[in-house]
């Protein structure tokens, strides 16, 4: 007798969730690449220009140590990889998605920078995207991963020691 299979996602999650990854790319080059629309502080801004620094160099360098420590566990899809482990160690000890946490700082940095309302924005809205990513890609977890829910319960989700 043969174990049934897993129900196929629906077309626009792809098969690895392939979705996912596009929708992420869109709003990043969204992000990027928008207008600097709605300012809010005309210049000199360096006090803007600043904490956005601050916080692209908090948010790249928080994505970078969570992929060096994700090493040959990393996927940009949320499907975890077969022959993966779950890490639970480094910066994963504070936060389970911490790649996202640090993307979705960084991109709020970027909008700070340029004082951008638009990009503020938009930042907001690849905060939702990257939490929803991540409340599918925990479901996927749960199901490879049977000690996943103990793990969460005691892990923030994407900000290390925030949220």
């Amino acid at each position: 007798m043969t174990a049934a299979k897993p129900p196929r996602p629906p077309w626009w999650k792809g098969r690895r969730g392939e979705w996912w990854v596009a929708g992420q790319g869109i709003l990043f080059a969204a992000i990027v690449v928008a207008p600097a629309a709605w300012q809010w502080a005309a210049p000199p801004r360096r006090g803007w220009t600043a904490l956005g620094a601050l916080l692209i160099i908090a948010g790249l360098g928080l994505a970078a140590r969570a992929v060096i420590e994700l090493g040959p566990n990393l996927s940009a899809l949320p499907r975890p990889l077969r022959n993966g482990v779950l890490v639970r160690t480094g910066v994963y000890a504070q936060a389970r998605h911490p790649i996202y946490g640090g993307l979705i700082i960084a991109a709020a940095g970027w909008a700070l920078w340029h004082t951008s309302g638009l990009r503020l924005l938009l930042a907001g809205v690849l905060a939702l995207y990257l939490h929803a990513k991540a409340l599918y890609e925990e479901s996927l977890l749960r199901e490879r991963f049977p000690d996943y829910a103990t793990y969460r319960a005691r892990t923030k989700r994407l900000i290390p020691w925030i949220f």
